[in-house]
């Protein structure tokens, strides 16, 4: 995904302006086709019978339209007066729809339930303004909306303000309450990093339940498709800090699944103090989340910053009926990025929680090398050891939360790791440690762990930092011959685990 532009179009939109229709109004406001009957159990009947037939993805839309460039693209946009319900008083949810174009060659449908009935959202070039620069396209029967956002009144009343957007295959975002966009979520993930090359589902259709004006959550319904598998999905979303998704989900494979990914987050990572050498940049970092978190099976709360590396690397924490997985951003001061456009110290970490056991399987994290914040980089998603057979019907639910990380995992968290050169000869390992009231004044009674898989490592030294006031762990390793170096280290008091469990894998 080229994820500055589509960031920056998604800052763009959400900085528009919000209003109502009113007498005056001369806008179309999007037009409903006609009522069909319709339960929420249809998604399903419709995914098991797209899974019974061969795989056929929707007619593309004219090559004109995918052929713009991305200042086309960001110069016509969804005018705010035709959004779902807009004149509807005391709606609590405003929906918006995306064009088609550029990066999003196929059109979704979108329908609105109510009641017992769902009518399409039907399409109207009239529903978007653009400027004089936007090229003169052909309109035919392919074209359709690309994708929709949501908005709600979460701070101020009568601002209904975006927070969250599901457009392109089947990627979705969300923010907490004073956060921008960042972390993306997957319907699922197929194949990824396989040489044979990535299977990427797309959700087909929405279906919007109609909320009734005093709802704080809101229902989306989801139909996904790929050559491998069919799906629906129900989203029940609530807005706030933090934002909070339940999601349910059925799986139809056509075809058995060995390296299925469920609930993938995709996120980017350059550079921090784990690697600034490596960049000539104005700011001290560039990303989007900084570290995995995972809770597993046995209670154990794991940390594990993320890298950039050289060459593609995948590493797989291996569990049994997790408690939790996310990609989390943990610097959150604006002087950690020094960034006023990215804005990344506001950029939301993204929490995944299963609703049942899951199983043996393992957290995996997939870091791709990238030279620029252009790309997405990272992929996290859980691994189920057991295949999903074809013709099957694997149902998952899960909650996604968007926001901040303080209410996940146990131990003193790790709030930095730097690493760099020694004065003399190896490299240095600092990580910093947040206070808490279990440690203690004399920091002498603290025992440290630290372990490695290769190379010569010293004692470490256990200092307070005067900054934070938490404990640092520091300690230098010789890797030698080792081109890779898995690290392991934690705080222990009388025994006991003191802090998360840090782990890193370091690369030439």
């Amino acid at each position: 995904m080229i994820r500055r532009e589509v960031l920056t179009g998604l800052l763009a939109l959400a900085a528009s302006p919000a209003v109502s229709l009113d007498a005056t109004h001369a806008e179309p406001g999007l037009q409903l086709g006609d009522v069909v009957p319709f339960d929420p159990t249809d998604v399903l009947a419709q995914a098991r019978k797209l899974a019974a037939r061969p795989y056929r993805l929707r007619d593309r839309i004219p090559d004109a339209w995918t052929d713009i460039t991305y200042e086309d693209y960001v110069s016509i946009w969804f005018d705010g007066r035709n959004a779902l319900w807009a004149d509807e008083p005391g709606a609590p949810l405003k929906v918006d729809m995306f064009a088609p174009g550029l990066y999003y060659p196929h059109p979704v449908d979108v329908s609105v339930i109510d009641g017992g009935t769902a009518r399409p959202v039907l399409f109207d070039m009239a529903v978007f303004d653009k400027t004089d620069k936007f090229p003169d396209l052909p309109i035919d029967d392919t074209l359709g909306y690309s994708g929709l956002r949501l908005r709600a009144e979460i701070e101020t009343p009568g601002i209904h303000q975006e927070f969250a957007v599901f457009q392109g295959a089947s990627y979705f975002r969300a923010i907490g309450t004073g956060d921008i966009y960042g972390i993306s979520a997957r319907g699922l993930a197929i194949d990824t990093a396989e040489p044979k090359g990535e299977e990427f589902p797309v959700f087909r259709a929405f279906w919007l339940e109609h909320p009734a004006t005093e709802d704080d959550t809101f229902i989306l319904h989801a139909l996904m498709d790929s050559p491998s598998c069919a799906g629906a999905y129900r989203f029940a979303i609530r807005p706030g800090q933090p934002l909070e998704m339940e999601v349910e989900a059925t799986l139809i494979p056509r075809v058995d699944m060995s390296h299925v990914g469920i609930a993938p987050l995709t996120s980017m990572f350059q550079f921090d103090e784990t690697n600034r050498d490596a960049f000539s940049d104005f700011r001290p970092a560039v990303h989007d989340s900084d570290g995995l978190l995972i809770l597993n099976g046995a209670g154990e709360t794991i940390w594990r910053p993320l890298a950039n590396p050289k060459t593609l690397q995948i590493s797989a924490f291996r569990d049994d009926n997790p408690r939790g997985f996310g990609l989390m951003q943990r610097a959150r001061k604006f002087s950690d990025f020094a960034d006023l456009f990215a804005l990344y110290h506001r950029r939301p970490g993204l929490w995944v929680e299963p609703a049942e056991d899951w199983g043996p399987g393992a957290v995996t994290l997939i870091e791709i090398p990238t030279p620029t914040e252009t790309y997405d980089n990272i992929v996290a998603y859980w691994r189920p050891d057991n295949p999903i057979r074809a013709g099957s019907e694997h149902r998952l639910r899960y909650r996604l939360t968007w926001g901040d990380d303080s209410a996940f995992g146990t131990g003193l968290q790790v709030i930095n790791t730097r690493i760099g050169k020694a004065f003399a000869e190896g490299i240095i390992v600092a990580i910093d440690f947040a206070d808490g009231p279990d440690v203690p004044e004399d920091l002498s009674l603290i025992e440290h762990h630290i372990r490695s898989s290769a190379g010569e490592l010293d004692a470490g030294i256990l200092q307070r930092n005067p900054e934070t006031g938490g404990p640092r762990l520091a300690f230098r390793f010789i890797p030698g011959e080792a081109g890779l170096i898995e690290f392991r280290a934690e705080l222990r008091l009388n025994g006991a685990p003191l802090s998360e469990l840090w782990l890193y894998r370091w690369t030439v």
